[in-house]
């Protein structure tokens, strides 16, 4: 099972995302102190459970539902790799791959994505 979080905001208007095996898991609403120009200062937490095996079918789902604008993007584990989904864009790197990371955070840096928002876990 894989899990993780895609912020409402992120979403482009019309966009759906239900990837099969996908269960809902909690709903919250938190404010952005540092929410970059252009961005919301309250976001909607969506967090989810995907309950298949194919890690390419989820990130392409989240990938073709994520708006480009403000370098919107998603992360999660699938066992020891992560991967960053931008729209239209999916990087999957092993956990501590420093130049795997090194290329989602230029990519997230090419497409607006704020400096202090490239800052996720290993």
């Amino acid at each position: 099972m894989i899990s993780g979080y895609v912020i409402g905001e992120s979403l482009r208007t019309g966009a759906v995302f239900e990837p099969g095996g996908l269960r809902l898991r909690k709903v919250g609403r938190v404010g952005i102190e540092s929410a970059a120009e252009g961005q919301p200062g309250v976001w909607t937490l969506v967090e989810w459970e995907y309950d298949g095996e194919d890690v390419g079918v989820l990130a392409d789902a989240l990938a073709g539902v994520l708006a480009p604008e403000l370098g919107w993007y998603a992360d999660f584990f699938a066992g020891d790799e992560r991967v960053v989904v931008f729209a239209g864009k999916v990087f999957r790197y092993r956990r501590g791959d420093a130049v795997g990371r090194a290329e989602a955070v230029a990519y997230g840096r090419a497409v607006g994505t704020p400096e202090h928002q490239l800052d996720w876990d290993e």
